[in-house]
């Protein structure tokens, strides 16, 4: 055994992260870990210079924290720590802040670099969160590398279809090299099989060129099962909170300022190491803290922090399925100030509608009303009883910036958390596709596609894992089977342990050779287009106004953005029939044709009037989301939108 020399932290410049294993401008490594649960630990070095075993020793002022540095390490060496427990057991095991893992969640950690990287990005600023159009994909489907580099070449494709912001399914490192990543355990290592730290580096760089933001999915919630070695380093988890997903993680009992910092710490790294332009926190209703200041506002404030410093706009995004106004409220008045949150109730609206699906929670969905609540306002359910969870829900989310609130018609959720992982182009008819495209991209809302969504892919998004633990894999298949026996599900579940299910879940753009998927793909595009064109738009930028009438047969909506010389007109006919639909008594004038997904290029007839207008228009009903009737009517074919400019008088 070598004698370490005493510990030296890493010289600050702005915030570093200090724990796990820093590289000093001399090649030597300051190891850092919290460890209460050790009573000895040493650090063993496994190749160079350093080889062997270095002790380490208690640090002043934080209570369970171990350091050493330890000379002639450099970059590149594999470590791991030996951590002796109270009952006298010495286990080796990897650092819980390893920035890479190239031997997966079991072996050894690797000292990383992080200035290594030469950063290309230097004038980018970031983007406002009204001018997002979020591209969600998972890097190991894809394409058929499954890496960073190989996502990296399909960016000017996105670029020029109107993406402005990807957002990466969970890369933090997770067993084996098959998952949706939301089992990761090394929290600030990015996946190993998807090309390491650098390929994610490289990836953001090339994003950036191309004036594309980068949003990275974490998971702050629970920690995956297969190699979580937490316990034996400290307090990581709590029984007294229960979540879906794994042990509750310890955020305010005793013991979790480290734990906090742990997270909090993993922000910061994110933004300042890689340079990601946001974060999406996954289900924050699972994140349980009772103390005065909230976890998730000290997550939000330091990436926001960290972007500050670099003169970057970060954003924070939380996934909720609370339909709770707090989760974006500021500070002052009592929320957790995220910058935005997911608003599922317009998932579940056009969903429901669409397929007629009514099984789960699509019970308290259905008719055209529910889209149009959901284009009024982003949370349906804003504390009214909800006949699915048998309880009020929600609550009110009127005079909240639009553009706090993030809409998508498939996401990796709700695609695959469906029992053969089907998409909405194998669900809907071709008209239904792309009236579902319209009203998704002339939302209110900030827009969020799924990978393939926008040319029809009809590939399935299957539920994939590859753990080791073969008593884990059956309990996963057992788990998945009961879920889909709950929705009266009788068909055979794909098994997630499968590579065929990994396989099968890639995407497939050869399709877009297919006339009929480059028609889709070119509706997408026109529509981003449109919303880039037109300022009303733009979330925030102008007011709303929405008219409906729900049937039997479905019904129609009208959408009326602006209410200038620059207002557009949105026409919805979400049944199976020809509708006339009455423009409403604000939208009198005349009105030109701007887009259809009737058109005949997008694979429809063009049986959309080219103008509207004239009529003087009068109110029917009562309340405020009374209906209001024009004289002038639009005839609309079967499941179809249009939408019109404003004429000016006399044109």
């Amino acid at each position: 055994m070598t004698t370490a020399t005493p510990p030296v932290a890493a010289p600050a410049v702005g915030w570093t992260l200090e724990r796990g294993a820093t590289l000093l401008p001399d090649g030597a490594v300051h190891f850092s870990v919290w460890a209460p649960h050790a009573s000895a630990a040493r650090v063993r070095i496994q190749s160079g210079p350093a080889a062997g075993e270095h002790p380490l020793v208690r640090a002043n002022g934080t209570p369970g924290l171990l350091s050493a540095r330890v000379p002639d390490v450099g970059a590149g060496a594999d470590y791991v720590y030996l951590l002796t427990g109270a009952d006298g057991e010495t286990r080796e095991l990897p650092d819980p802040v390893s920035r890479w893992q190239p031997h997966g969640v079991h072996g050894a950690s690797r000292v990383v670099d992080p200035a290594a990287h030469a950063w290309g990005d230097a004038a980018w600023r970031g983007l406002a969160l009204a001018d997002y159009v979020i591209y969600e994909l998972h890097v190991g489907t894809f394409t058929d590398e499954g890496t960073f580099d190989a996502a990296a070449a399909d960016l000017p494709r996105l670029r020029e279809l109107g993406v402005t912001a990807v957002e990466l399914m969970p890369v933090a490192e997770f067993p084996g090299r098959r998952n949706w990543g939301y089992d990761g355990v090394h929290l600030y290592a990015s996946h190993s099989a998807y090309g390491g730290p650098d390929g994610l580096r490289r990836f953001v760089d090339a994003a950036h060129a191309l004036g594309i933001a980068v949003v990275l999915d974490v998971v702050y919630n629970h920690v995956g099962p297969e190699g979580n070695y937490l316990d034996a380093f400290g307090p990581y988890f709590t029984d007294r909170y229960r979540t879906p997903w794994g042990r509750a993680v310890n955020y305010d009992g005793p013991d979790s300022d480290e734990v906090r910092r742990w997270v909090v710490d993993n922000a910061r790294y994110w933004v300042r190491e890689f340079h990601v332009d946001g974060l999406r926190l996954d289900a924050v209703h699972g994140i349980f803290d009772l103390g005065a200041s909230h976890v998730l506002r000290e997550i939000g404030e330091a990436a926001r922090a960290e972007g500050a410093a670099a003169g970057r706009t970060v954003v924070v995004i939380a996934e909720s399925d609370q339909n709770d106004p707090r989760v974006v409220r500021g500070a002052a008045e009592g929320g957790l100030a995220m910058d935005a949150q997911w608003a599922d109730d317009f998932h579940h609206a056009v969903h429901a509608a669409l397929t007629g699906e009514r099984r789960g929670y699509y019970e308290d969905f259905g008719d055209v009303g529910r889209i149009a609540a959901a284009l009024r306002e982003p949370f349906v359910f804003d504390g009214g009883y909800s006949p699915h969870r048998r309880r009020k829900h929600g609550g009110p989310s009127a005079g909240l910036a639009r553009e706090r609130f993030v809409v998508a018609i498939q996401n990796h959720d709700q695609v695959g958390n469906r029992a053969t992982g089907d998409r909405l182009s194998v669900l809907l008819e071709p008209e239904a596709l792309r009236l579902a495209a319209a009203l998704l991209l002339l939302s209110p809302y900030v827009p969020l596609l799924f990978m393939g969504e926008e040319y029809g892919e009809t590939n399935p998004f299957l539920y994939f894992v590859s753990h080791g633990d073969e008593q884990l894999v059956e309990a996963v298949r057992t788990g998945r089977r009961e879920e889909f026996a709950a929705f009266a599900w009788e068909g055979e579940v794909p098994d997630p342990q499968a590579e065929e299910s990994f396989r099968r879940s890639r995407l497939d753009r050869a399709r877009l050779a297919d006339p009929r998927h480059a028609a889709i793909q070119q509706l997408y595009r026109d529509l981003l287009a449109l919303r880039r064109e037109e300022p009303v738009l733009r979330p925030g930028a102008a007011p709303h106004r929405v008219s409906h009438l729900a049937d039997s047969d479905g019904g129609w909506i009208t959408l009326l953005r602006g209410d200038g010389a620059d207002a557009l007109l949105a026409i919805f006919n979400c049944s199976a029939m020809e509708r006339r639909v009455p423009l409403p008594a604000s939208a009198a004038g005349g009105w030109a044709l701007r887009l259809t997904t009737d058109g005949e290029g997008y694979g429809g007839r063009g049986r959309v009037p080219d103008s509207l207008g004239g009529g003087v228009g009068s109110e029917d009903g009562e309340g405020p989301r009374r209906l209001l009737v024009s004289q002038a009517e639009a005839t609309m074919p079967p499941w179809t939108a249009a939408v019109y400019h404003r004429q000016a008088r006399g044109a």
